[in-house]
């Protein structure tokens, strides 16, 4: 296995990175790690440092004649293990799932005598926030199996510090039809800010299948903050096909978390959102 990035593949990570930066925050400040590192379920302090300096980020490549894959995770997803282990995991279950397709495909051209097209998937994980509790990450996902062309998808998750637990941004709510009712108005304008935005503002026959806002809920939910402690901000992205046609391409929306979404979290995550109205 190769750790070197092809062409194509970079130019489609790199893409990726720039997309997903507008989710990203700025480094705390020392103060604020200062302050991090006194809440229960936050590393020792000095310890996440050396444990930063020594865990390198994950950034794995592959390219032959069946496939194209890479899969690359930040360095704050390295430090904590049970994190990395999971990735490292998903990883491969990813790359094996391309492979065992990308096989079969290239067989059955072959015995109809049509050419093979190489598969691939390409995942990026970065940084979204990282507060004393929470190391919250987003990915985009590149993905092609031979059709007319390839697809965008994406991935969320959060690492509960204090549980030790991997999570969805959807487990810190007490359902996902309370998230939904809470966040249902200012994402569904955020929708047609979004398509105006990249001039289209025609209106959907309602026999349409992109006639309705579709529930948040559905879609993938990145959530950042602000100030380095709390949870304060939300991107809901979302895939083509969801809200129009595959030549509108993917959309990221951003939603305020008002006090209405901090009410519909669950209590024990109520303390770590922080409403902005």
């Amino acid at each position: 296995m190769t750790t070197e990035i092809r062409p194509r593949s970079a130019l489609l990570l790199l893409t990726g990175a720039a997309l997903l930066a507008a989710c990203a925050e700025d480094p705390p400040t020392p103060a604020e790690q200062a302050a991090a590192a006194a809440v229960p379920g936050a590393p020792p302090d000095g310890v996440a440092d050396v444990e930063a300096k020594n865990a390198a980020a994950s950034n794995v490549s592959e390219s032959n004649d069946l496939i194209e894959f890479a899969y690359a995770y930040p360095r704050d997803a390295a430090t904590i293990p049970g994190l990395a282990a999971w990735l490292d995991n998903d990883r491969a279950t990813r790359r094996d799932a391309l492979i065992a397709a990308a096989g079969r495909d290239k067989a059955a051209a072959e015995k109809a005598g049509f050419p093979y097209r190489k598969h691939s998937h390409l995942q990026t994980w970065q940084r979204v926030s990282n507060t004393p509790r929470f190391l919250s990450l987003s990915a985009e996902i590149q993905t092609y199996t031979g059709g007319a062309h390839g697809m965008t998808s994406f991935a969320t998750l959060l690492w509960d510090r204090n549980r030790a637990k991997r999570l969805q941004p959807l487990d810190l709510f007490t359902s996902g039809e309370a998230f939904d009712a809470a966040i249902r108005e200012p994402f569904c304008a955020a929708i047609k800010r979004a398509k105006a935005a990249k001039g289209i503002v025609r209106e959907e026959a309602p026999d349409s299948p992109f006639a309705q806002c579709p529930p948040a809920s559905a879609q993938t939910v990145w959530i950042g903050s602000s100030d380095g402690r709390y949870l304060d901000r939300m991107t809901i992205a979302i895939a083509p096909y969801e809200i129009g046609p595959f030549a509108e391409g993917s959309y990221r929306v951003n939603v305020p978390m008002t006090g209405a979404v901090v009410a519909a979290a669950k209590d024990e995550f109520k303390r770590d959102l922080l409403p902005i109205n």
